[in-house]
């Protein structure tokens, strides 16, 4: 079943969630001591300084093929020798502040829609704000929980290879090339190749399936409110009912 109204306030989480993303990534870098350019110039608001056309392209398409709001924004390059840390722990710490900020935001959004949830079913208008507080927060905790996953452009790639010493981190910096094809082939190609081989069950084949889950899982703890409330589950997506 279809929710263009749905999909439509997905993407639209979307692109203020990895504004807010990639801006915690810049600020990072500037606390840190890093002022070139390459920091300074994204610590914007301006969404088309962060904005990367595949990365939200895959957000478009998942948002009405899956309901989800995964994908991602232009990467921040920091220099790290122009951090007052060390190198590798600037370049963790930046690559860390993504995520980190992202998860809090949902959390944060989460927590404010607790306050709302027992008046939403006596305004027309509340319903809705609370509905597009839970997209906005499930978005954000995805967008989180998808970015520690370890390819290039993505920030567990940064964070992985960070952590290798160093002969490893130059074999694991040989699939950066190969990262993006490697989302796509995860969260495009082999669920459609799961539907001909019936394993559409299998994880491999459901990975933007898990993260929503573990994305709505999260705000519901932190919210109070049920799942079937705000999202029920419908053949196997979560769909808004207004």
């Amino acid at each position: 079943m279809l929710d263009v109204l749905l999909a439509l306030m997905i993407i639209g989480s979307f692109l203020v969630a990895i504004l807010l993303h990639e801006w915690a990534h810049a600020q990072m870098a500037y606390w840190l001591g890093d002022h070139s350019p390459n920091t300074s110039e994204r610590r914007t608001l301006s969404l088309s300084a962060h904005i990367e056309p595949v990365g939200l392209l895959m957000c478009i398409v998942l948002a009405f093929q899956s309901m989800t709001g995964l994908g991602w924004g232009k990467p921040v390059k920091p220099d790290p020798w122009k951090m007052r840390v060390s190198a590798n722990t600037g370049v963790l710490l930046v690559a860390c502040a993504g995520p980190i900020f992202s998860l809090l935001v949902g959390l944060a959004v989460a927590a404010l829609s607790r306050f709302l949830y027992p008046f939403y079913e006596q305004n027309i208008l509340l319903s809705f704000v609370l509905k597009l507080l839970t997209v906005f927060a499930t978005v954000n905790i995805g967008l989180a929980i998808f970015n520690i996953l370890p390819f290039y452009p993505l920030d567990g790639y940064q964070i992985v290879y960070t952590l290798l010493p160093s002969k490893q981190a130059v074999q694991f910096a040989r699939s950066a090339t190969y990262g993006p094809f490697i989302i796509l082939i995860l969260f495009f190609f082999l669920p459609f190749l799961g539907q001909f081989v019936n394993m559409q069950n299998f994880f491999l084949f459901q990975l933007a399936a898990y993260i929503r889950l573990g994305a709505f899982l999260l705000a519901s703890l932190v919210s109070g409110i049920p799942l079937t409330d705000t999202y029920p589950y419908f053949y196997g997506f979560f769909v808004l009912h207004f």
